[in-house]
């Protein structure tokens, strides 16, 4: 499907130079002169590269055909990650490269996005949004209460986050799966 320069967005999945590119950052430019163009970076999802590209606006690209199904985590070993098809219960492995760091995010039943492009799986899409329980974090310093002042925490899933200074060890917050920010307390 052809799509205009100007509506490349984080996430996408593009086919440029005989390859899939997976879009990380994009930069809308509108400079005082010449034409406008996108800044975008992308990583291959077959060679793991990474490539930086301008496309003028008026240029025209092929976002690559996905067929997206969910599917709910079971378990993890060393090498694979394991799925099923909540509607078929068929079964499939993924491999930690395609996965990568958002494995550790994963926990059992959490349902997730997998796209496929002629039927091998390329990426994973987790929900926006998920709930985990502070397993650890420092107590607040008195008298820090600058509005941007963050402290570590650590979740139950071993992650480390940058967390409000009123959030204590027991808590439930919510974290942003794209951004790994702190979005809010539950």
């Amino acid at each position: 499907m052809k799509i205009n320069a100007t509506e490349i967005r984080v996430g996408m999945i593009l086919e440029f130079k005989n390859d899939l590119w997976e879009v990380l950052k994009t930069n809308h430019v509108k400079p005082g002169k010449g034409g406008a163009f996108a800044q975008v970076e992308m990583k291959s999802i077959n060679k793991n590269t990474k490539l930086n590209e301008r496309f003028r606006s008026s240029e025209t690209l092929e976002k690559a055909l996905l067929e997206e199904i969910n599917y709910n985590f079971l378990y993890n070993d060393e090498d694979n990650f394991y799925f099923m098809n909540p509607k078929t219960f068929e079964q499939i492995n993924l491999n930690k490269d395609i996965v990568g760091d958002k494995g550790q995010m994963f926990s059992e039943n959490l349902e997730v996005t997998i796209n496929f492009h002629n039927e091998i799986p390329i990426n994973i899409i987790l929900p926006n949004q998920l709930e985990y329980k502070i397993e650890s974090t420092d107590a607040a310093i008195k008298g820090q209460t600058v509005s941007s002042s963050y402290k570590p925490a650590i979740l139950e899933n071993g992650l480390q986050i940058q967390v409000p200074p009123f959030i204590e060890s027991g808590d439930k917050i919510i974290l942003d799966t794209r951004s790994m920010e702190y979005v809010k307390k539950v």
